[in-house]
C-alpha cells in the first residue's frame, strides 16, 4: 500500500512554535508529497501570518477553530486530510530532516496501524527545557517508556508524536475527550480492536516542552490525574509501578520529618538517586548545569504527578470524574 502522510499540527497562541516547526518541514528530505494541516485551536494569538509564508514551500492547509482542545483540534484535522496515514506533531517541536524517511522505511518494513516516536533535546534548547527532557525520557525517572528503549512491552506513542492509519482512525474515531491521557486512551482502543502499534525509535523528533518550572509541574500534575482514570477505564491495564511516583514523594516527605528528630539514614536513599540523576545526565548532556536542573526537574516531575495521581485516585471512583 502506498502511504500518502498527511501531517495534522494543532495550535494554540504559539506562533512562534508554528514558524520553528514548519521551517524544519521544509528541510525534509524526503521525495514524496505530503500535506501539512495547522488546525488553529480558538487563539487569541493566531498564527495564520505565519503559516501563510510557507505555502509555496509546503502543501499547507489553514483552519481556525473554535477551542475544544488538543484532541479535537487533532480529530478535526484528521477528518479534514486527504493522506490515508496520519502524522499527528505538537507544535512545540522541531523536525529533523530524516523524519518522514525514518517513518516511511519503517512502515515499509513493518506496517503499523498506529507508531511513536521518541523525543529529544535540541542544542538551541535552554538548560532547562533539556533537563526536562532527560527528566520526561531518562531510564532513571520514566524507565524508558517515552521511547528511549525498546524492551518496554508494548508500546503506547504519545500525541507529540504519533501516527495513525486512516483505517484505524474511521474505526477508533481518534482521540476521546479526556483533557490528559487522550493519547494513552487512543492507544488502549487501538489495541481492542485489534491494532498494533510500534516505537520508531530513528523517528525523534526535538521536543521543547514547557518553558518554566510551575508549567512544568502543572503538565506533569495533568499526567498524573489521568492515569487513575485509564487504570478505571481498562482495569487491565493497571500496574503497580504507576503508584511509585506518588509513594516516592510520600516516602521523601515522612523521611524529611524523620531526619528532624535526627534520623538522617532514611535520606540516603534519596541522596545516592539524586547523585545517580546527577552523572547520568552529565554524562549525556556534557553539561554541569543542566546535570544540576535535571535533579530539580526530576523531583518536580515525581511531585506534580505523583500528587496528581494521588488526587485522581481519591476521586476515581466517582462516575462524573470520567470522561469519556
Amino acid at each position: 500500500m502506498k502511504l500518502n502522510f498527511s501531517i495534522i499540527i494543532p495550535v494554540y497562541n504559539r506562533p512562534q512554535e508554528i514558524d520553528e516547526l514548519l521551517e524544519s518541514l521544509t528541510q525534509q528530505d524526503f521525495s514524496d508529497d505530503f500535506e501539512v494541516l495547522i488546525i488553529e485551536d480558538g487563539s487569541d494569538n493566531a498564527s495564520e501570518a505565519i503559516v501563510n509564508t510557507y505555502k509555496h514551500q509546503l502543501d499547507l492547509k489553514y483552519f481556525f477553530k473554535e477551542n475544544s482542545g488538543a484532541g479535537a483540534s487533532r480529530n478535526f484535522g484528521m477528518q479534514k486530510a486527504t493522506g490515508n496515514y496520519f502524522i499527528i506533531l505538537d507544535s512545540d517541536v522541531i523536525v529533523p530532516p530524516q523524519y518522514l524517511s525514518e517513518v516511511k522505511k519503517a512502515l515499509a518494513t513493518n506496517f503499523t496501524d498506529a507508531f511513536g516516536g521518541a523525543d529529544a533535546a535540541h542544542e538551541s534548547f535552554t538548560s532547562l527545557q533539556k533537563a526536562m527532557n532527560y527528566s520526561m525520557t531518562s531510564v532513571l525517572t520514566t524507565g524508558g517508556i517515552r521511547g528511549k528503549k525498546k524492551a518496554v512491552g508494548k508500546f503506547q506513542p504519545r500525541s507529540f508524536n504519533l501516527g495513525l492509519s486512516q483505517t484505524a482512525f474511521s474505526k477508533t474515531q481518534g482521540f476521546s475527550k479526556m483533557k490528559n491521557g487522550e493519547d494513552i486512551d487512543l492507544t488502549f482502543r487501538l489495541w481492542e480492536n485489534e491494532f498494533e502499534t510500534q516505537l520508531i525509535a530513528k523517528a525523534f523528533v526535538y521536543h521543547k516542552r514547557r518553558s518554566s518550572l510551575q508549567q512544568f509541574l502543572k503538565q506533569t500534575y495533568g499526567f498524573g490525574t489521568a492515569r487513575p482514570i485509564l487504570n478505571k477505564k481498562y482495569p487491565k491495564t493497571a500496574k503497580i509501578t504507576y503508584w511509585f511516583p506518588s509513594l516516592f514523594i510520600l516516602f521523601l516527605i515522612v523521611n524529611s520529618v524523620w531526619a528532624f528528630f535526627g534520623y538522617h539514614q532514611f535520606l540516603y536513599f534519596y541522596l545516592v538517586y539524586f547523585i545517580a540523576i546527577f552523572i547520568d545526565s552529565l554524562l549525556l548532556n556534557k553539561n554541569l548545569k543542566v546535570a544540576f536542573l535535571s535533579i530539580i526537574t526530576s523531583l518536580t516531575q515525581f511531585f506534580g504527578y505523583g500528587i496528581g495521581f494521588l488526587v485522581s485516585q481519591c476521586y476515581a471512583k466517582n462516575k462524573n470524574f470520567l470522561t469519556s
